[in-house]
C-alpha cells in the first residue's frame, strides 16, 4: 500500500456475518473516500455451514453472496481506488480467488487478487489431536490466522485479499500494519488496530444496531456501516458515513466492545490487546476517539475451530392459551413423553415463554408457548418418531391444541469445539497476485505476561433511599456466544451509575436475576475505562449454536432479560 502516510488510513466495512445486507459494499463504496473495504462473513456456525456445503461441492465452500457483490461492485472499488480485504474464502480461498480473476476479466476491471491460506488443518487433524473422542474426525478443522499473511499481500500491491479463518479484528489490522509499516512487536499500535477491528468486525452493531437504548437513535434510516480512522500510532476514530442512519457514539462503540469477549487481555494471534485499557471519547457528531490501547505478545498457541457433524435434530411449539397454562404444559409435556417410550431421543428440552395476561383483550395477550427440541443421532427418533408422536395429540390433548406448525422431518446439525495447536504447526501462507507463496513465521517469541485480574468489587452506595426499577434504567448490555459459552457485558452510563454497579452486580448477584446461571460457572471481569463488567458464563450454550436447544442458541438475549430484571438502585443517581 502506497498512500501517504501522514493522514488516517481510513478502512470501512461492509458485512458482519455471512447475509448482512447485500448493498452495503456499494453503499460503503458510493457513500464517502475510503482506502479499504473490509467483510467479515465467517463465524463458527458459518464454517460449519460451508463444511455441510462442501460435502455436496468440493469446488464451493466460500461465501457466494461476496462473489455476487463483487460482480455489483469491483469496477466502482477499482475506480475509487479502494482496496477489499475480507474472510468471504471461508474453506476455499484459492477458488474464491479463482472466481474473481474470471470476475475481473470477463467484466474488464485491471485489479491483482491475492489470497491467504494455511488455516485449513482437516487433512491434519488425526496428526494434531484434533479429533472428538464422541464425533470423530470433525467435518471443518481451522486454525485462527492473523494479519500477516494480509500484510504481505498488499505490501506486494494486491487490490483485493480474500482469506479463509483469520480473526475478526485481522482484517483491519493488516490493512493498517501494511499502511504504516509496522513490526509484528509493535504491541501497543497492533493492540489498537486489534480494538478497531474489534469495533468495525459486526458490521451496523457499532453504529446503533442492536443497541440497548435504541429509542435513542433518532436517525432512523437503514443503519449505516462502521469506518475507522486508524493512525500511525494504532489509535482512531470512529465514524460513519454521512447521511447514513444510526448513530456512533461512546455508549453504542461500548457495546461492540463488550460483544462476544472473555477477560480483558484478549488473545489474538497478532497480538493480545488490554481491552481494560481502552479510553473512548466523543470526538464530534458520530465521532468517536479510541486510544491509550496497550499490547503484549500473542499466545505460543493458535485457537482451532473445529465443527464435528453431532447427530440430528428437531423442535416444534405448542400454543397454550387462556386458563391453566401450567397445567396445559403439564400435560402436553407428560403425553408427548408417553408417546416416545423406548424411542425418545437422546436429548429432549422444554421451555415454557410467556403467560397469559389478566382478562387478555387479545387471543395473542392469552397465549404462551412451550416449545420442544431434541437431539439424537438417529434421524429417525427426531424426524418420524418426534413428529408422529406431536401430531397424533392433535385431538386428545389439551384444550385448544394447536401448534405453530407441524414439526418436519429434522435436520443435522453440528457440534463447535475449540482447539490449540502450538503456533509452530501452523503453515500460514501468502499467494501473491503472480502466484508467487511466501510462507508467514510463526510467532514464536515470549508469551504473553499472565493477565493480573481486577481489583475486588466493592459496595459504593450513595446514601438516600433506593427505588425498585428495571436495571436497564441505568446500564446497558450486550451478550453472544462464545462456542457453548455465553457472554453479557454491562455498562453504565455514568460515573456514579458505575460505582454503584461495579459493587452491586458481582456473580452472585447475576446467579439471581439470571437463575439459568446458577448452576454454572461464571467468571466476571471488570473495565473501569469503559464503565463495564463482562460476565462468561460457560456451558449455557450447551455444545454451541448449532447444537443448542435454547431458544436463544446465540445467548444474543441474555442481556435485555437481565435489563429487564427488578433492582434496588439508589434514587441519587437515576
Amino acid at each position: 500500500m502506497t498512500r501517504p502516510r501522514s493522514r488516517p488510513l481510513r478502512i470501512g466495512n461492509a458485512s458482519g456475518f455471512y447475509g448482512d445486507r447485500f448493498t452495503a459494499v456499494r453503499e460503503m463504496l458510493e457513500g464517502g473516500p475510503l482506502d479499504v473495504l473490509t467483510g467479515d462473513y465467517l463465524a463458527e456456525l458459518t464454517m460449519l455451514i460451508l463444511g455441510r456445503g462442501r460435502l455436496k461441492d468440493p469446488g464451493g465452500g466460500y461465501a457466494t453472496t461476496f462473489l455476487w457483490q463483487m460482480e455489483e461492485s469491483l469496477g466502482l472499488a477499482a475506480d475509487r481506488g479502494t482496496k477489499i480485504v475480507a474472510n468471504a474464502g471461508g474453506l476455499n480461498p484459492r477458488g474464491l480467488a479463482e472466481r474473481l480473476r474470471e470476475l475481473a476479466g470477463r467484466l474488464g476491471v485491471d485489479v491483482r487478487v491475492a489470497h491467504v491460506e494455511g488455516d485449513d488443518l482437516l487433512h491434519r487433524a488425526g496428526d494434531l489431536g484434533l479429533e472428538h473422542p464422541r464425533y470423530g474426525v470433525p467435518l471443518t478443522a481451522n486454525a485462527y490466522l492473523g494479519a500477516w499473511g494480509i500484510v504481505e499481500c498488499l505490501r506486494d500491491g494486491a487490490d483485493v485479499v480474500v482469506t479463509g479463518r483469520v480473526t475478526d479484528a485481522s482484517l483491519v489490522v493488516g490493512p493498517a500494519a501494511a499502511h504504516f509499516g509496522w513490526s509484528r512487536e509493535d504491541w501497543d499500535a497492533l493492540a489498537g488496530a486489534t480494538a478497531a477491528g474489534h469495533v468495525l468486525e459486526c458490521g451496523a452493531q457499532a453504529t446503533g444496531g442492536n443497541y440497548a437504548f435504541f429509542q435513542e437513535i433518532y436517525n432512523v434510516k437503514a443503519v449505516g456501516f462502521p469506518i475507522a480512522e486508524i493512525h500511525a500510532d494504532g489509535s482512531s476514530v470512529i465514524t460513519k458515513h454521512q447521511g447514513t442512519g444510526g448513530a456512533v457514539t461512546v455508549e453504542t462503540v461500548t457495546a461492540q466492545l463488550l460483544y462476544e469477549i472473555g477477560a480483558p487481555a484478549y488473545a489474538g494471534p497478532d497480538v493480545t490487546t488490554a481491552f481494560d485499557t481502552i479510553r473512548l471519547r466523543q470526538d464530534g457528531p458520530d465521532r468517536v476517539a479510541l486510544s491509550g490501547t496497550k499490547g503484549t505478545p500473542p499466545p505460543v498457541t493458535t485457537k482451532v475451530c473445529l465443527n464435528h457433524l453431532g447427530g440430528h435434530r428437531n423442535e416444534m411449539t405448542f400454543v397454550l392459551t387462556g386458563l391453566d397454562v401450567q397445567a396445559k404444559a403439564d400435560l402436553a409435556r407428560a403425553q408427548l413423553e408417553a408417546v416416545f417410550g423406548a424411542d425418545r431421543p437422546a436429548t429432549v428440552e422444554w421451555t415454557l415463554i410467556g403467560a397469559p395476561g389478566p382478562d387478555p383483550r387479545t387471543q395473542g395477550e392469552a397465549t404462551a408457548l412451550l416449545r420442544c427440541a431434541v437431539l439424537d443421532p438417529d434421524p429417525e427418533k427426531v424426524g418420524r418418531v418426534f413428529s408422529g408422536a406431536a401430531v397424533e395429540l392433535a385431538l386428545a390433548g389439551y384444550p385448544g391444541f394447536t401448534m405453530t406448525s407441524p414439526p418436519g422431518k429434522g435436520s443435522p446439525y453440528g457440534v463447535y469445539t475449540p482447539a490449540f495447536v502450538p503456533n509452530g504447526e501452523i503453515e500460514h501462507v501468502a499467494v501473491l497476485p503472480d502466484g508467487t507463496r511466501r510462507g508467514i513465521p510463526a510467532w514464536e517469541g515470549a508469551a504473553p505476561p499472565p493477565y493480573q485480574a481486577p481489583r475486588p468489587a466493592r459496595q459504593d452506595r450513595p446514601a438516600g433511599p433506593l427505588v425498585r426499577v428495571p436495571l436497564g434504567r441505568v446500564a446497558g448490555a450486550r451478550s453472544g456466544d462464545k462456542g457453548g459459552d455465553a457472554n453479557i457485558g454491562v455498562w453504565a452510563r455514568t460515573g456514579e451509575q458505575w460505582r454503584w454497579l461495579d459493587g452491586f452486580l458481582t456473580v452472585e448477584r447475576l446467579a439471581v436475576l439470571l437463575p439459568e446461571t446458577r448452576d454454572l460457572a461464571v467468571t466476571r471481569h471488570t473495565l473501569p475505562n469503559l464503565r463495564a463488567v463482562n460476565f462468561v458464563v460457560e456451558g449455557l450454550l450447551r455444545e454451541g449454536v448449532s447444537a443448542s436447544t435454547r431458544f436463544d442458541p446465540q445467548g444474543k438475549a441474555l442481556g435485555e432479560w437481565l435489563r429487564a430484571r427488578l433492582v434496588d438502585v439508589p434514587e441519587a443517581i437515576l
